[in-house]
C-alpha cells in the first residue's frame, strides 16, 4: 500500500479526498500542526505528497522547497490559484504536477497512479548505469556524475533525461514526452513540459552538459552525444 501525505488545511476537502483515495487502497495521512509540516513529513515518510499552496503559517512553496532539499519524493500541487506563475513556480521547485481546483477526482487519481507507476516501477526495473557525454547516469539513485561533480535529479527530470538519452541524436516529440510522463496529454499544460525540460537543462549546466539538450522548435527535444572536434 502506497503512503500519501495530503497537506491541505480545508478539513472538509481533506476528508473527502482522503475517503476517496482510501477507497483506492492508498494510506492517506494529513498534517496535525501546520507549523511543523516538514517534521511530520519526515515521520510519515510518504511515497507521494499532495500539497496546497495557500496554507497557514508558510505556503506550499515553502514546504515544497524544504522537502525537495532533502528528498526526491513525488510532489503534486493541488490549488485553487490559477495564475500561470504559480504553476511555473511549483515546477521550478521540483514538483511533479500541478492540478487546479476545482478538479475531477478521476483526473487526480489518474495523475497519482501515473506518477507512482512511473517512479516506483521504473526504479525497480532500471537499476543499470548509463553513460552519456562522458557522464554516468544512475537511474536508481537519480544522479548524474562527471569530472565536475554529481547532481541529484527529481523523478521527472531523470525520466526526461532517460527518454532523451535512449534516443540520443534523435528528436523526441513533445507529445511523446508528455504521454510518457503523464499518460494523458489532455490533462497537461504544454508549459509544464517546457518548465521541466528547462529545469533539467539548468541542473545539467552545473556539469557543463546543459548545451547537449537541444530544443527543436515546433518538434521537440534532442539529447546530443558529445563528439571530439578539432
Amino acid at each position: 500500500m502506497f503512503k500519501l501525505m495530503l497537506i491541505e488545511d480545508d478539513t472538509t476537502l481533506f476528508e473527502e479526498i482522503q475517503e476517496r483515495l482510501t477507497q483506492w487502497s492508498y494510506d492517506v495521512s494529513g498534517v496535525t500542526n501546520f507549523n511543523h509540516v516538514f517534521q511530520e513529513f519526515t515521520a510519515i515518510k510518504p511515497d507521494l505528497v499532495i500539497i496546497d499552496i495557500q496554507l497557514p503559517k508558510y505556503d506550499g512553496f515553502h514546504w515544497c522547497r524544504m522537502i525537495r532539499n532533502h528528498s526526491n519524493v513525488p510532489i503534486v500541487f493541488l490549488s485553487s490559484r490559477d495564475h500561470p506563475t504559480d504553476m511555473v513556480m511549483s515546477m521550478q521547485l521540483g514538483a511533479d504536477d500541478f492540478i487546479q481546483k476545482p478538479f475531477y477526482f478521476d483526473v487526480l487519481i489518474a495523475k497519482i497512479q501515473a506518477i507512482l507507476r512511473r517512479v516506483y516501477n521504473y526504479n525497480a526495473e532500471d537499476i543499470e548505469l548509463k553513460t552519456w557525454c562522458g557522464a554516468l547516469i544512475d537511474y536508481q539513485k537519480n544522479t548524474v556524475t562527471n569530472d565536475a561533480g554529481t547532481i541529484d535529479l527529481t523523478k521527472n527530470e531523470i525520466f526526461i533525461l532517460k527518454l532523451l538519452v535512449e534516443h540520443k541524436n534523435q528528436i523526441v516529440s513533445r507529445d511523446d514526452l508528455i504521454i510518457s510522463l503523464w499518460d494523458d496529454q489532455r490533462f497537461v499544460s504544454d508549459n509544464t513540459l517546457t518548465v521541466n525540460v528547462n529545469r533539467l537543462r539548468k541542473r545539467l549546466e552545473q556539469l557543463g552538459l546543459g548545451r547537449f539538450i537541444e530544443t527543436k522548435m515546433g518538434q521537440g527535444y534532442i539529447a546530443m552525444e558529445e563528439t571530439n572536434t578539432l
